[in-house]
């Protein structure tokens, strides 16, 4: 699967985005649908879950049709298992 990095100013209204975190010595996630600015982003399910379900449950969420960006904290580097991080939204 491919995913895009989180930038504010290239994600719309209504795309998924997947936010990674550590909690103490793990990697967790969630999903969440990026809102207009005016209004609160829409989050699937409010719990944190491990990386692995968090994809998952983006990928349902997007019909896979809807790009899936992905917001890594400080400290969470991208792991190739997960998938494929595009650099650029036009890239191959």
């Amino acid at each position: 699967m491919r995913y895009h990095p989180f930038k504010t100013d290239v994600v719309l209204p209504d795309a998924i985005v997947v936010k990674l975190y550590t909690s103490g010595d793990q990697i967790r996630g969630y999903v969440r649908q990026f809102a207009d600015p005016s209004e609160n982003d829409t989050i699937f399910p409010g719990e944190e879950m491990e990386p692995e379900a968090a994809f998952h449950l983006a990928a349902t969420h997007g019909e896979g049709e809807t790009p899936i960006f992905v917001e890594l904290t400080e400290g969470v580097e991208w792991n190739p298992a997960w998938g494929e991080l595009v650099r650029d939204m036009a890239g191959p």
